[in-house]
């Protein structure tokens, strides 16, 4: 039976924020669904891929607001700001932060024509560009605004394809994005010394667990370009020759939850043998994709992602995508506009953040995640099961405690349950999550 322990007494560090995701449920310029944001506590959203194909002509990216390359990045009529103001605006609102992608849009259809996705003509122009940006949003020029949007992410995916000719998010060497990251890190660096800057938003680390299979043979060379690229930008950027600051490093994966973790230590082990110890590492693109959107088992596969980074070498978890009508968009239903399961677990998750201490908790058993936080007087526990099978547990809780079922659809009918002399006894639902609360609401 699987079982779970939890370490009251030792409290081990603070809840990351691990329920941010990429961009918001936009419906064209109506904002009726961003109150879910802020009731689920979304700390940050990502902005990539923001408004559908091609930064939905107007949102977010460099091309979209400043559309002349050739314009004077000093003069605000050079700028259109007006749709990203509008979601900037919607997301401070509901006190959600901007993750700051300064890029392209993936040009999935690039093969008939690629737009926005070539090497700057001049990075030190482009540079400039963004930090006008920055100005905007950050220090009130150009009619802008005073947000303290801190993190700000240079390009995304370039490394997603060795072949130019395939690659949709990059047309140039990966010398080509070294010498972009350097200047424009060094020059945004220079110009907001307070700010994060960091990129590069890498494809991930599929290769690692390829290679160390049985199938050795069988690594891609796509798979393979991802770790060669990740070797040779952080060697790269520390040498004394091009040397470029790397406050946070992001990355992706849709994969396996323990899969995940194994490219997290990667990561982590990676940044630190460049002597980045200081460098975030922050998995921004992450979910289980179109095929189980709207199941419960997707809630279970979120759940038991933020329980293991909760514990893992991760800084922020930022989850792809909280659009509508994307087809990555698993928090919301594009019909009924109303939340997906996997939405009640962000919900939940917020619970144990807001609480703020965490709390250590090991588990045994095969598809058992859990995580918990203390704070305040009160104890928050969220339990994934990852398994299609019903699950027995007991957990060892002191007092009554207030259960939600989540993904289920009955998040807001706790009940209540004392313990007995094992502590609580549950029964989780095949791939089943719970909030297991006590002390103050």
């Amino acid at each position: 039976m699987p079982s779970l322990r939890i370490d009251f007494d030792h409290p081990s560090g603070v809840v990351k924020p691990l329920h941010c995701i990429n961009n918001a449920p936009i419906l064209g310029a109506d904002e009726r669904m961003f109150h879910y944001l802020g009731e689920a506590g979304i700390p940050s959203a990502r902005l990539h891929d923001t408004g559908g194909s091609f930064g939905g002509t107007h949102f977010v990216d460099i091309e979209n607001i400043f559309p002349n390359f050739d314009a004077d990045p000093e003069d605000p009529a050079s700028y259109d700001f007006a749709f990203t103001d509008w979601l900037l605006c919607a997301l401070a609102r509901q006190g959600v932060k901007p993750f700051y992608r300064l890029g392209a849009t993936i040009e999935n259809d690039q093969k008939i024509k690629a737009y926005h996705i070539y090497p700057p003509r001049d990075n030190l122009r482009w540079a400039r560009i963004c930090e006008g940006i920055i100005r905007h949003y950050n220090e009130g020029w150009a009619d802008g605004y005073r947000m303290g949007i801190e993190y700000w992410e240079i390009w995304n995916e370039p490394d997603n394809e060795p072949d130019v000719a395939d690659n949709p998010m990059w047309k140039g060497s990966m010398e080509d994005y070294f010498a972009l990251y350097e200047t424009a890190a060094n020059y945004l660096k220079g110009r907001f010394p307070h700010l994060k800057i960091g990129g590069y938003a890498s494809c991930g680390f599929y290769a690692i667990l390829e290679r160390a299979s049985a199938a050795t043979a069988n690594v891609s060379p796509r798979t393979g370009y991802f770790l060669d690229f990740f070797e040779a930008f952080l060697a790269h950027i520390t040498s004394a020759a091009h040397r470029a600051p790397l406050d946070f490093f992001s990355w992706h994966t849709y994969d396996s939850v323990p899969a995940a973790e194994a490219y997290a230590r990667y990561a982590r082990q990676r940044l630190d043998a460049y002597g980045l110890t200081h460098t975030e590492s922050i998995l921004n693109e992450w979910g289980a994709g179109p095929r189980l959107r709207g199941t419960a088992q997707e809630a279970s596969y979120v759940a038991a992602m933020m329980c293991a980074m909760q514990r893992g070498p991760v800084d922020r978890l930022m989850y792809y995508d909280g659009q509508v009508m994307a087809s990555y968009g698993g928090l919301f239903n594009p019909i009924t506009f109303t939340p997906f399961p996997a939405y009640d677990v962000f919900r939940a998750f917020d619970r144990l953040y807001r609480l703020g201490i965490s709390l250590p908790v090991e588990t045994e058993g095969d598809g058992l995640y859990a995580c918990a936080a203390t704070g305040g007087g009160a104890q928050a526990l969220l339990a994934a099961n990852q398994t299609g099978q019903e699950m027995s547990l007991a957990i060892p809780w002191p007092q009554a405690a207030r259960l939600r079922s989540i993904g289920g659809g009955s998040y807001d009918e706790p009940r209540t349950v004392a313990p007995g002399p094992q502590g609580l006894s549950l029964v989780l639902p095949p791939y089943g999550c719970v909030l297991v609360e006590s002390g103050q609401a």
